[in-house]
Formats: C-alpha cells, sequence, structure tokens
C-alpha cells in the first residue's frame, strides 16, 4: 500500500459517499486486503490486524503486540493493542470521527464474491459505533479495471483464442475426414498445445463437449472421463487464457459446431435463441453507454434473460450472463447477474466482463454463445477478439 494508493482511495471514498475502508485480516482470511495492502511476504501473520483508510488525513493501524511491526511497510499511525479488551479500545480510536465505513461484507450476502469478513467480526466493528457498508465497489475499481499494458496484453490473447477456435475445428475435420479416431479430450490437448505455442496459459484446461455432455455448462472432459466425436455429433469449445507474464489478464470465449457439412435446423434454432440474448445484453450495454448512464451487472443479465424467456427457453437459462474478467477468469468486478445474485455493483470504465448466455437441454445438447467485453476510459463498448459467432460453425464444410 503506498501513499499514492492512499490517495486514490480517498478520492473513491469521497465519490462513495463513505467516511473510510476498513481493512480486516486474520490469517489471509480477506485476500483483498492481503493484495491490497502488499505486504512483506515473509511475515508472520498470526494475530489480526486492521487497517482504516479514512477519507481524509492519515491512514491508522490497529496490531497485536506479537506482531507490532507486521505494518510498518505501509503508511500511517499505529495502535497497538494485547487483550481482547484492548481490541475494543482499539477499534473505537482508529475509527474515531467515523459514521460509515466500507468492509469486504455484503447484506444477506447477496454478493457472496465479496463477502469475506466473519459476521462476528462486522459485529465487533459496529459496537465501536459504526455503520459498516459493502465496499463492493471499492474492490471493483482497486481489483477490477485494467491499465493500459492489461489491456493491450488482453486484446492480443482474444485475437488468440479466436484463432485457436479456428485450428480446433480445423483439427476435427483433418481427423474425422482421415477417419482417425478423436475425442473431446484430443481436441483440449490440442488447444492447449496451441495455447503454449503462443505463450499464454490457463490455470484450469479448456473444455471440449460433445451433444449432451455440452448440456452440463460445467462438463471438463479428463484424461480418464470423455467422449469420442464423430460424424453428425454437435460440439462446443469453451477456452480462456491470459498472457504468461505478471499482471496479465484473461481473455475468454465460447463456440459451436457441428460435424457435418450442414447444420440441422435444430441446433441453429437454440443458437439463434442464445445468439439474441447475447446482442439484447450487449446492445443494452452500449445503449446505455452512448446516453452516458451508469449501469449494473444485473441489468445486463436482465435484458438477456428477457430475451431468451419470451422465446419459450427461460428455464433452461441456468447460470448468470455474465462474470468479470481480471487476473483471475472470474474476476472481482460486478457480474452480470440477477439470477444467482442480485450484482449491483457498477459497471466500471477500464474494466471487462463476458456476456455468455446458454440454453441447455438435458439429455440433448446446449448451446452457449460467449464474447467479452471492455468498456474503455473513454466509454466505448468494445467486443474483444476478432469476431463474434453468427451461426453454427459447419465443421466439415
Amino acid at each position: 500500500m503506498t501513499k499514492q494508493m492512499v490517495q486514490e482511495i480517498q478520492a473513491a471514498l469521497k465519490d462513495e459517499r463513505l467516511d473510510g475502508w476498513l481493512l480486516y485480516n486474520f490469517r489471509d482470511s480477506n485476500g483483498f486486503a492481503s493484495r491490497l495492502m502488499n505486504l512483506p511476504k515473509h511475515l508472520m501473520f498470526t494475530r489480526r490486524y486492521f487497517y482504516f483508510i479514512p477519507k481524509r488525513g492519515e491512514p491508522r493501524k490497529l496490531v497485536h503486540r506479537i506482531e507490532e511491526w507486521n505494518l510498518d511497510s505501509v503508511p500511517g499511525g499505529k495502535t497497538v493493542y494485547l487483550s481482547w479488551q484492548s481490541l475494543d479500545g482499539g477499534l473505537k480510536k482508529i475509527l474515531k470521527g467515523a459514521k460509515n465505513i466500507a468492509m469486504e461484507y455484503s447484506p444477506q450476502c447477496a454478493i457472496p464474491y465479496v463477502a469475506t469478513v466473519d459476521a462476528g467480526t462486522i459485529e465487533l466493528v459496529r459496537k465501536a459505533g459504526v455503520k459498516v457498508s459493502s465496499s463492493a465497489n471499492l474492490i471493483a475499481q482497486f481489483e477490477a479495471t485494467w491499465d493500459e499494458e492489461q489491456r493491450s496484453d488482453n486484446f492480443e490473447t482474444a485475437n488468440d483464442l479466436s484463432q485457436i477456435v479456428d485450428e480446433a475445428f480445423g483439427y476435427i475435420k483433418r481427423q474425422i475426414i482421415s477417419g482417425a479416431s478423436i475425442s473431446e479430450y484430443d481436441v483440449q490437448q490440442f488447444m492447449l498445445a496451441e495455447f503454449k505455442r503462443r505463450d499464454i496459459y490457463s490455470e484450469s484446461d479448456p473444455n471440449c463437449s460433445v451433444n449432451a455432455n455440452s448440456a452440463n455448462p460445467h462438463y471438463e472432459p479428463t484424461k480418464e472421463i470423455h467422449s469420442p466425436l464423430k460424424k453428425g455429433d454437435f460440439i462446443l469449445l469453451d477456452l480462456w487464457a491470459k498472457k504468461h507474464k505478471p499482471r496479465s489478464v484473461y481473455a475468454d470465449i465460447t463456440w459451436t459446431g457441428f460435424i457435418g457439412e450442414a447444420v440441422p435446423d435444430e441446433y441453429e434454432k437454440i443458437f439463434q435463441v442464445v445468439k439474441g440474448g447475447r446482442d439484447a445484453a450487449l446492445n443494452f450495454v452500449r445503449g446505455a453507454y452512448s446516453k452516458g448512464k451508469q449501469i449494473a451487472g444485473w441489468q445486463v443479465d436482465d435484458a438477456a434473460r428477457t430475451f431468451i424467456a419470451k422465446k419459450g427457453y427461460g428455464k433452461y437459462f441456468v447460470h448468470r450472463t455474465g462474470h468479470s474478467i481480471g487476473e483471475e477468469i472470474h474476476g472481482n468486478g460486478a457480474n452480470m447477474d440477477n439470477l444467482e445474485t442480485r450484482d449491483e455493483r457498477k459497471i466500471l470504465s477500464c474494466s471487462s466482463f463476458s456476456i455468455e448466455p446458454g440454453v441447455y437441454l438435458p439429455g440433448r445438447f446446449g448451446v452457449r454463445s460467449e464474447i467479452d467485453v471492455y468498456i474503455s476510459k473513454a466509454r466505448e463498448v468494445i467486443v474483444t477478439g476478432e469476431r463474434m459467432q453468427e451461426k453454427v460453425v459447419a465443421i466439415l464444410a
């Protein structure tokens, strides 16, 4: 935590009309605090610490006697506690003058991704005489927005993924035409080899799903469990990756294809429903930003879900419309979600998220069309990658 970051956080606190941000950690229970404070890695943290950044003035530390030097690398004055009674007094001291503060908390756990502070600690802080609000929008601002290098790397990776989809469909075509055996696992390993060749990587393997497996949104083939591919099969490819370098951010796409020269009507019909939901969400975002409106993730989900429901497939759309994208594939900004959660976090400039509605017909097949959207500093709504899928790919055509 540098002095410059403290100043940036204080500016954000004023925008959010908060008196401060209280970062709490115990045995690395709060990953957000760990990343923001960027404390020396060699230190041992076995006791609770609090770090309060007021909307103006110097930060304030509350540390245990046996670890009182652990926060010396970050700005601010220090209060030391030893007993549980002195912990109570220390909290009142560092929070003096504050009425409404942010912590990693979500009322009724509405956004569980940011709710990393336990309920008992929230009660303890409230006892010090303050209101506790969610730090969700603050976290998004400091964890989900990209600098220019991250944006540039991401755009290159998005193009790589688009090309790997083409290469994967070409690989399937060659194997089928030659009469060679091929499986979901083979396609997955082919995509991984392309990752390595392009110096991109993923912390988890990409997915190739065939037929009924594609109706499982989180199906992934393994060396031991996979299905063969043959002519007449429906294929879903889901792949995500980032540059092999520090601070790189993910790109994430999903495409579908059919192993044949022409795509049967039932597959194309469902794809067009999913595509319509995708485009409805994208057009909603574009329309809002063209009018200078601030929007939240739940509204984008509503746009896609309403379209798909009107086509009669609402009950088969069983996950959120999209997720925040960052250094982790599921990032810490707003998700496009009004199903699993009502995500009221703001969609921020210099951040990215997926739009990936799906229709999953159990025992038959599932269709998902995934694009990534980046909001530029100038509030442009940019779809990354070389193109969006407009129809199911006829792989043997």
